[in-house]
């Protein structure tokens, strides 16, 4: 017991509460570390109804299936690498869930009616962060534009004159452009 300087008596943390309390905390990282990669895979990712209809149009993509063998997978994508925007977007992805498992969109054709929203609100996303998830892998100081085509070049060229982020001009690479929906 220790004794403060007003004279009351303090009791001490027994250690064996401070282990706990710390094994605690390590398990609770690692629960959360386990979590956040396991949301973060393409079986996740595809395991609900409404991404299988996305599926296959991402397999049909040069994303997933190329010469080099490299293959960007969801998490490529839709999530960033840093851990403040992660799980900003790890929180707003349970709107996903939730729409998912309400039934707002867990038919093909349900999809398929808020498909030009959500298309909107994943492209304004790319455009407010200048394209970050594309920069993960593609970086223009790399391109080696001796085997791009006049057009590519001379695009990129007016892209980047214009403040052009990738998504403005490189919509529907891994999953189709949806209709805009008639205004009513």
């Amino acid at each position: 017991m220790f004794r403060s300087s007003k004279g009351t008596k303090r009791r001490s943390i027994p250690i064996a509460v401070l282990a706990l309390v710390f094994i605690a905390g390590i398990l609770a990282v690692l629960l959360f570390d386990y979590t956040i990669h396991a949301t973060s895979t393409y079986s996740f990712c595809t395991s609900c109804h409404s991404m299988q209809i996305t599926k296959q149009e991402y397999e049909d993509s040069i994303h997933y299936s190329n010469a080099s063998g490299v293959s960007a997978t969801c998490a490529d994508c839709h999530i960033p690498e840093a851990f403040v925007p992660k799980m900003i977007t790890k929180v707003i992805a349970l709107k996903d869930v939730y729409h998912e498992l309400a039934g707002t969109i867990d038919t093909p054709e349900k999809y398929e009616a808020h498909r030009w929203t959500m298309a909107n609100r994943v492209w304004e996303q790319m455009i407010s962060n200048d394209s970050r998830e594309c920069r993960g892998c593609h970086n223009e100081e790399r391109m080696v534009t001796s085997v791009q085509s006049e057009l590519a070049v001379a695009s990129h060229e007016r892209a980047r004159e214009k403040g052009y982020t990738c998504v403005q001009c490189h919509k529907g690479m891994a999953h189709k452009v949806p209709e805009e929906p008639d205004e009513e």
